[in-house]
């Protein structure tokens, strides 16, 4: 099954390079109705909004770190209580305290990567374990390690297809899509956040600059 999958990811990734992300998004809801989910930051409900025009069935995942700013877990609700869409959130095995009492206190500043790994990674990998594909909202204009982000693509570790239908976007495309369609959008954008991840590891600043500042760590490992 998975060179199959292999196969279709890669045949479709140079067929689709170019469409719309409707398009895409489309291509993939079709090709794989609810075995497809969305991952979903909730800096913005770009991604959330476009699939909710396409079908209603497919679910969204958004993983609740433990960490993450009021405004994130806000802006969740809003897009739960706003699209007819299932919205399942997922949250690693430890909570912060038993994560601080098992490891040491701010573990995200001993070892990012392992509190990036047991917050975010593994819980997605769980929540993604019974689909065949995941979309994110993943653009090659956000940093130098997403330039030569595909549209469709296969994800390798896990045995999926991965779609990013918003890879070619530009920030004015994002812009233009969230006025027309009057998306739900995370407060701490308008607050000087071009990036929006766990409180502790963000802080303000251009594109993916404010991520994990003052360090060598570029991404959580999700992607």
């Amino acid at each position: 099954m998975g060179a199959t999958l292999q196969s279709r990811a890669l045949r479709a990734g140079d067929e689709l390079e170019g469409a719309p992300a409707e398009e895409i998004l489309g291509w993939a809801a079709e090709e794989f109705g609810t075995k497809l989910v969305v991952a979903a930051s909730m800096a913005e409900a770009i991604l959330v909004d476009m699939l909710a025009r396409i079908r209603s069935d497919v679910p969204v995942v958004f993983i609740d770190t433990g960490y993450h700013f009021a405004e994130t877990v806000g802006t969740r609700d809003a897009v739960a209580a706003t699209y007819d869409l299932p919205l399942i959130s997922v949250r690693p095995q430890l909570t912060v305290v038993g994560q601080d009492a098992v490891y040491g206190q701010d573990l995200y500043q001993t070892d990012p990567d392992l509190c990036c790994r047991m917050r975010k990674v593994v819980p997605l990998d769980r929540a993604l374990a019974p689909y065949d594909a995941w979309a994110a909202g993943s653009r090659r204009a956000e940093s130098a390690g997403r330039a030569n982000l595909k549209v469709v693509d296969w994800d390798a570790r896990r045995g999926k297809v991965k779609i990013h239908p918003l890879a070619a976007w530009t920030d004015a495309d994002v812009d233009r899509y969230v006025a027309e369609h009057e998306v739900i959008v995370n407060p701490l954008l308008s607050d000087g956040y071009d990036s929006v991840g766990c409180w502790p590891c963000t802080r303000r600043g251009a594109g993916r600059a404010g991520r994990w500042a003052g360090t060598n760590k570029t991404e959580c490992g999700i992607h």
